[in-house]
């Protein structure tokens, strides 16, 4: 695991300029560094060891040096596709995943990516015409992010290291901010960075100096879920895919560790690793009544003999910590699990350098609560479409609230109308009714509804899975586990979220996902042979976090009502709306911390980055 980053072009103390960006980065790679400068060209590398005696530093070349690449990430099918390659007369000279890649790519060109297993970013350069190949995995694991500048790319694993390059002058995109209040996360191309881009999910991309970036999506996460099938054999499909994702996930020579929450995702997988008595498990929680798993945690690896350590989390701990968090996000991301994420992935690093973590499993079988409502919304949905939109608009009009209110607005729209993801923060309408300078440019629905497109063929429930994993999952889940992993350089991995697994997925009827018993059906079935039945069967918490209940306490309250008070809050919004939002959560009128956490996320962020 590691960091990378680089630029095309001449500049002045490029050597320098090469150096800073690298710095920005150490903590992906504390282990060591390599750099490559040629020819109007230069990137560098951060490398983190797994195991004692590791010695693979990059960039490395082919013979001649026609190529050299970095990569940040694993290669899990490293092994067969050695032995592929091996078979086409490549010999390989120190068996690195990143020498992989420059024979892959010598032999298959673009195509390499299909044959691709794992969790990776990575770029190859062409020293002969000047072209330069890049990459990012299936799902969204490892991040790549770009800019063009007088025909010249800049790229690195983190936007801080590309904030350091001469040319580029920091500005905030203001349409990113906008589209983030509703999805919590940056869910644009362009980051909030003006200028400065992500490389998507199962993309790769294609660049030559003094032209243009050229991205071509490679792969989508394609469900077919099957009408009915025998839940044994669903059962036994699961177990084996999960079984055999695990293995293939141990490659390293490294002792890996898992991190626990006591939820079915992270419980299934410490109790499948198999080397109990040798597996650390790693947990965090709050001293707060409903906003811990530890104790469900430590009673689990007690129960299947595996060695746990845990943290409370104090309050203060918490928001000292949060600034620092958004440091190393890029990004504002309103997710509140962010910092215990942080904290147990510090936790992970004072034993091991890598871990395995949970995630994925809810966006492949099925496991949000969100994804109830399909069923639960049936008795309104199955009427004729005016009847809905009649009861829904009469529930809209009525000025006060009664039982089964949302129910009826909310059965009126189609799936695709009031579903844009896990996070559902400001709607479109609330977003312009707090932003000084509203853009307007997209709508919730404007992002989602190709994706939508792509999957009218399927049930709501997929559909919802298929949004997740386009949206959430990449601008979310992952993105918060690299980060925070990385920022204590702990590498993670999520065996769930493979191409391999997912492709048992997609085939899962739609009932052995989510019915009226249980989400992720089929999913807990199958963690059932492996885990208690308490265990299996314990609802979805997440990382409960207890801002609702801080942002009623006067020292927390205090500290937000003078972010929203700042010169910043008057700049993006309107700050007596604010106050409007935050008076009416202390006094207990409304739960509106959600709404609250997002847009003083965003002012913590403004302030690490911009002040």
């Amino acid at each position: 695991m590691s960091g990378f980053c680089g630029f095309s072009g001449n500049i002045d103390n490029s050597e320098l300029v090469l150096k800073n960006m690298m710095d920005k980065i150490k903590h992906r790679g504390p282990d060591g560094e390599t750099r490559f400068v040629y020819d109007g060209f230069a990137m560098g590398y951060r490398h983190l060891n797994i195991s004692h005696g590791e010695n693979k530093v990059e960039p490395i070349y082919n013979e001649g040096k026609d190529y050299a690449v970095v990569l940040n990430g694993r290669i899990y099918n490293a092994e067969n596709l050695r032995d592929e390659l091996t078979k086409c007369g490549h010999e390989f000279k120190n068996g690195s995943d990143a020498e992989l890649l420059i024979r892959g790519y010598i032999e298959y060109g673009a195509e390499l990516v299909n044959k691709l297993r794992g969790m990776f970013a990575f770029v190859i350069y062409n020293t002969q015409d000047g072209r330069l190949f890049a990459a990012r995995d299936h799902f969204g694991a490892k991040p790549f992010y770009y800019t063009v500048l007088d025909g010249e790319l800049v790229f690195a694993s983190e936007i801080k290291a590309i904030l350091e390059h001469p040319a580029y002058v920091k500005e905030i995109n203001e349409l990113a901010l906008e589209n983030y209040l509703t999805f919590q996360y940056s869910v644009l191309e362009e980051t909030f960075f003006k200028g400065i881009f992500r490389l998507l999910p199962a993309h790769y991309m294609m660049f030559e100096r003094g032209g243009e970036v050229a991205a071509n999506r490679y792969w989508k996460a394609e469900f077919a879920p099957l009408k009915e099938a025998p839940l044994q054999r669903v059962i036994g499909e699961i177990e084996d895919a999960v079984a055999e994702s695990v293995e293939a996930h141990k490659v390293g020579g490294c002792e890996i560790a898992s991190l626990l929450s006591g939820g079915v995702d992270s419980s299934y997988i410490a109790a499948q690793f198999g080397e109990r008595e040798t597996l650390k498990t790693f947990s965090v929680g709050f001293a707060h009544d409903k906003y811990s798993e530890v104790e469900h945690a430590k009673e689990l690896a007690a129960q299947l003999g595996i060695a746990n350590f845990d943290k409370i989390i104090t309050d203060e701990e918490y928001w000292e910590t949060f600034p620092l968090t958004q440091y190393f996000m890029d990004e504002p991301l309103a997710d509140p699990s962010v910092v215990p994420l942080f904290y147990v992935s510090k936790l992970a690093s004072e034993h091991v350098k890598v871990s395995f973590s949970g995630e994925g499993a809810d966006e492949l079988f099925g496991g949000y609560n969100i994804y109830k409502e399909p069923l639960d919304l049936k008795i309104l949905t199955d009427l004729p479409r005016f009847i809905r939109l009649f009861l829904g608009a009469v529930a809209q009009a009525t000025p006060f609230a009664f039982k089964g209110k949302n129910f009826f607005i909310r059965g009126a729209k189609t799936v695709e109308e009031r579903f844009v993801g896990n996070a559902y923060i400001f709607s479109q309408t609330e977003r312009e009714a707090i932003l000084r300078n509203p853009q307007g440019k997209f709508s919730p629905t404007s992002l989602t509804g190709k994706f939508y497109d792509e999957v009218q063929h399927l049930d709501d429930v997929t559909k919802m899975q298929y949004i997740d994993i386009n949206f959430w999952a990449a601008g979310d889940i992952l993105l918060k586990v690299d980060r925070m992993s990385m920022a204590n350089s702990v590498e993670i991995r999520t065996p769930f979220l493979d191409k391999e697994v997912f492709g048992v997925a997609a085939t899962v009827p739609m009932n052995y996902k989510v019915n009226q018993a249980a989400t992720k059906y089929a999913f807990r079935m199958a963690s059932k042979n492996v885990l208690p039945e308490e265990s299996a069967s314990r609802r979805k918490l997440g990382f409960p976090v207890p801002i609702r209940v801080w942002l009623r306490e006067e020292k927390y309250y205090n500290l937000v009502k003078d972010a929203f008070n700042s010169a910043a809050a008057e700049q993006f919004f309107k700050s007596d709306k604010l106050m409007d939002i935050l008076e009416a959560h202390k006094s207990g009128k409304a739960d509106y911390s959600r709404k609250i956490w997002t847009v003083y996320t965003f002012l913590v962020w403004h302030r690490v980055y911009f002040l």
